[in-house]
């Protein structure tokens, strides 16, 4: 904590060395923090970069930090989605890329900043951390802090969410991550249910065709934004942005745990899991491992955790047992293939249907990741 005498001052990134500091401002913040995963430099560079990232067709976002003394404390990002705005029919603006040292005064004037800015925009209400968009990793992790982040999510020091609520925020939402292992899956009668659902309802669940990768990438925007677009804080990605998230995973992609479910041979829902590479990324101390390179090293280290990134059906099955199913699958296609544990999430608090399934799957609770809110 600083004394009195201290003087905080938040200031606009201007430069190419200003978003440098931006981003590497993690490292001293997290030097202690052993669970902590060092992000990739140049894929954080991608994230912000607003002439090449496609979110920033829709989108507008101004990057502060915060000195005391001249040394960075924090820093924080104001984001307009306009995409958002037009889809739910809000006024709203977010914040993200949060980070603080623990001292309330750093965390109000950064959050202040960031409300400035907004409400200079014209925004009724400030909502994050996102980072920076909903389909991004989002929120504050408010347990869990025992265990590293899977890939995609975030982690962060548990005084964040007193610093949150001590800037004037309230919690507006709850994303559950679920832990899911070898013997949870395989226990008791589990295995032989499952397989007389799948019968019952004529699901057939296949892997992802790499052969035919430009079409499945199409069935898959086409039962994301159906299967989704009834969900809190949802927004439908663009062309663009579709194929820039898939440029990025296609590299780590394990085909035979990315799946389809299908109805009479028509795609009905996917599940999109990959290997966590932060098992690697963990031990890259300074993020600058090149995202090329990871393919080299998926080779010769063995991951043995995957994370679900995104499970969904399309509304006209939601109530089947196809999500149930899929997540089922991934977890025994899962095993099969060396994964002997993994990570299911983020779900919704109130995503009462792929709550229960994973209840029903044996899965384990174990980590919360809170949104925050405020009007302007």
């Amino acid at each position: 904590m600083g004394s009195k005498f201290d003087t905080i001052s938040i200031e606009t990134v201007k430069t190419k060395r200003d978003k440098n500091r931006f981003i590497k401002m993690v490292w001293p913040l997290y030097k202690d923090y052993p669970n902590w995963v060092p992000p990739l430099l140049l894929d954080r560079r991608m994230i912000l970069d607003t002439k090449n990232n496609p979110f920033y067709r829709h989108a507008e976002i101004e990057l502060f930090l915060a000195y005391r003394n001249s040394e960075i404390v924090g820093r924080i990002a104001a984001i307009i989605n306009h995409n958002h705005n037009s889809f739910h029919e809000e006024n709203i603006g977010f914040f993200g890329f949060f980070e603080s040292m623990n001292d309330q005064d750093v965390a109000s004037a950064l959050i202040d900043k960031a409300k400035e800015w907004l409400r200079g925009k014209g925004v009724d209400a400030i909502r994050g951390p996102v980072n920076p968009s909903t389909n991004d990793d989002i929120g504050v992790l408010i347990d869990g802090f025992d265990k590293t982040p899977a890939i995609m999510m975030p982690y962060n020091p548990e005084y964040y969410d007193s610093l949150m609520t001590g800037s004037g925020l309230q919690k507006v939402k709850d994303l559950h991550s679920y832990y899911v292992e070898e013997d949870q899956v395989m226990s008791g009668k589990l295995p032989r249910v499952m397989e007389k659902l799948k019968q019952r309802e004529s699901f057939n669940i296949r892997q992802l065709n790499m052969k035919d990768f430009k079409a499945e990438l199409q069935r898959i925007k086409t039962v994301y934004n159906n299967a989704w677009s009834k969900n809190w804080g949802f927004v439908p990605m663009t062309d663009e942005e579709f194929d820039h998230l898939a440029d990025s995973l296609k590299q780590i992609v394990d085909p035979r745990i990315v799946l389809f479910a299908e109805k009479d041979n028509q795609p009905i829902g996917f599940a999109l899991s990959v290997p966590d590479i932060n098992q690697i990324l963990i031990h890259n101390k300074k993020g600058r491992l090149i995202p090329g390179a990871i393919r080299l090293l998926l080779n010769k280290k063995k991951i043995n955790f995957v994370r679900i990134i995104v499970l969904g059906v399309t509304l006209q099955y939601q109530r089947s047992s196809a999500g149930a199913l899929l997540f089922y699958e991934t977890a025994v296609r899962g095993i099969e293939n060396g994964y002997y544990h993994g990570e299911a999430g983020w779900v919704l608090e109130n995503n009462v249907m792929m709550n229960r399934a994973a209840e029903f799957l044996n899965a384990k609770r174990y980590k919360t990741y809170r949104l925050y809110e405020a009007p302007l």
